[in-house]
Formats: C-alpha cells, structure tokens, sequence
C-alpha cells in the first residue's frame, strides 16, 4: 500500500510540473473510501490552476475522477479507492464513547475520525440531505434516524414519517420511536404538518421541548410540487421557529431545484449533507456554495457536509437488512431505552 502511494504522489507531482506547476505532495490521508494527498505548491499558484488539471490527474492515477479543493492553506487532491469498503453503522457505534443525546452517527471523515451531528445545537437544528440515484441518500437518512433510536429513549425522542414512495425509510417504520404511521399522500402531508405546526405553537406557549419531535421526508421537491404552497409554508414555519420547541425537520431530496432549496434557504436548513449530484450547477444550488465538486462525489455514500459555508468530506454509514434486524429486535424484547442508551 505505501509504494502505491508513493507512485501515485510522483505521478501527481509529474503532472503538474508537465503544465508548469512545480508541487510537492508532502502528506495525506487514507480513509475506507478515499486517499487524500495534500500539495505544496509555489506561493502564488492559483487553486483554480490545479483544480483545472483534474481531468489529467485523474487520467494518470488511472481514476474516474479527482476531486482538488482548498483545505485552509492546503491543496488537497482526493482520490476514490477501488478497494473501498462500507463503513458499518452499528460497528462504528460499538466503538463510540458515551454521545450526547439527540444525536446522530453520519459517518467518518477524511481523517478517519467518526463524524456525530447534534440535532438541538443551534449550527444543527434541521438537516437537508440531497443527493442523486446511487448516492447514498436514503441511506444517510435512515442511519441517522436508526441511531437517534439507538441513542436515545422513545420517550425522550419520537418521529413522524412522510413517505410517498412507501419504500424510502426501510424498517424504521418499525421502530417504538413513531408517533404515528408513516405518512404516505401529499394530502395527509400537508394537514399532519399543519397539525406539527400547531404543536409547535403549543410547546412555545407552555416552553417546553420534550419529546424531541422529528420531522423525517423522503423527496421533498416532489412532496411540495404536489402538495405546493401549504406545504412549503408549514416547512418554512417549523424549520425558522422548531428547534426551540424541539422540533426538528430532516428531509431529503434527489431533485435539488431551486424553486424549492430557494425558499427553504440556508438559514431554514443549516446543516446539508450532499450526495453526488448531475452538474455543477445542482452542486451549488445543493451546497449554496459554488465549487464544492459535489458533481465529482463516487456516490455509495460519498459526501459533503456544509455547515456555514465550510464543507467536509466524509462517508456515510451503511446500515442493512441484517443490521436493521438487530436494532429492531431489540426493540420487540421491550429495550426501550435504546441500545446503546443506558
């Protein structure tokens, strides 16, 4: 593995000096996923200048494609392993110290570290996650609902489900953590989140925020295209003034238009976990950042975290049928308190 390394760390550096670019790769990391080299290059080199190369790179490590970003002072240029494995959810909560509560297991990062998200913290609070066929996106969200359940009692936390597909959550359906069935039309969607909105309105009013109530959608742009104005505006309303009350919304999208993300903006979904998307211009619309790359993601869980205006690659957890088994019976032997919940 080291001498691999090493000759790809030569071919990068024998590309860009081909082009004029005279770089050293001094570092790096090597994840389940990825490998990740990091460049010096001569002061005043341009980022754009290397990540216009990627295309060669990618051609000289015998790559489909290489993602290059900027890391603070560092060029990175990132690599996808042919070798790459999944990174299990529930192996990766085994090893996990004590987590705070309301929290969700994402994955690692390109340093191998486990990557936790915190649903009451204010940079949190709602998480939109997006990504193409293939990306990993429905995967994502039900491993973060399966370790919010593992984490953390069906007293202390519940869940509604809106599921027009029928088929988008797997087997959280069957977890004691639901407040009600899953939601399956368009219809009963927009009056279940008129009905969250008042809720909301009632836990302000007596200040209160427990249980945790979360909001999980699968294909949001199509729940709002059907269902429109009411539904959007129900969002708005629980994604501006939820978290305080203990509402939190996580909805995911394979279609990230902007007459949709442009109304639920940033401000409303702080966190967003991006997927591989089609195009450049999907990638930025996802991200509301320009130049994230996110279009270069190998899907299978390849992600990028963006949180006030940084991003984080990592890869998601895999949770499977057998996995989800596990948890859930658990659940039917009466654990209530959630697995890995004192």
């Amino acid at each position: 593995m080291r001498r691999q390394l090493e000759m790809q760390a030569d071919r990068i550096e024998s590309v860009l000096a081909s082009h004029r670019v005279p770089a050293r790769v001094w570092g790096g990391s090597v994840t389940p996923r990825t490998v990740r080299f990091q460049l010096t290059t001569a002061i005043g080199t341009k980022v754009s200048k290397v990540a216009g190369l990627a295309e060669e790179l990618a051609l000289a490590l015998g790559a489909k494609a290489v993602r290059v970003y900027r890391n603070g002072g560092v060029i990175s240029v990132e690599v996808s392993r042919p070798d790459s494995e999944p990174v299990m959810l529930l192996d990766l909560m085994r090893k996990l110290p004590p987590v705070p509560p309301f929290s969700a297991v994402l994955g690692i990062d390109e340093e191998g570290v486990p990557m936790l998200v915190r649903l009451n913290s204010p940079d949190v609070a709602h998480i939109l996650v997006v990504g193409r066929t293939g990306s990993g996106k429905t995967v994502m969200v039900r491993s973060i609902l399966f370790s919010l359940a593992a984490y953390n009692p069906a007293y202390k936390l519940q869940m509604v489900l809106m599921d027009p597909k029928g088929k988008g959550f797997g087997g959280v359906h069957f977890l004691p953590h639901l407040a009600m069935p899953p939601v399956e039309t368009p219809e009963d969607a927009a009056d279940v989140l008129d009905r969250l909105v008042d809720e909301m309105v009632r836990r302000d009013d007596e200040g209160i925020s427990l249980p945790r109530l979360v909001i999980a959608i699968d294909e949001l742009a199509e729940l709002t295209m059907s269902a429109g104005k009411r539904v959007i505006s129900a969002l708005e309303r629980l994604t501006q003034r939820g978290r305080e009350a203990g509402v939190h919304v996580i909805a995911s999208t394979q279609k990230p238009t902007a007459a949709v993300l442009g109304s639920l903006g940033k401000a409303n979904f702080p966190l967003r976990l991006v997927g591989a998307v089609v195009s450049p211009e999907e990638a930025k619309v996802a991200t509301g950042l320009a130049g994230t790359g996110a279009e270069k993601l190998g899907g299978q869980g390849d992600f990028l975290l963006v949180n006030r205006g940084e991003t984080i690659r990592f890869q998601g957890a895999y949770i499977g049928p057998r996995e989800i088994e596990d948890v859930l019976r658990l659940g039917r032997r009466g654990n209530r308190a959630g697995i890995f919940h004192g």
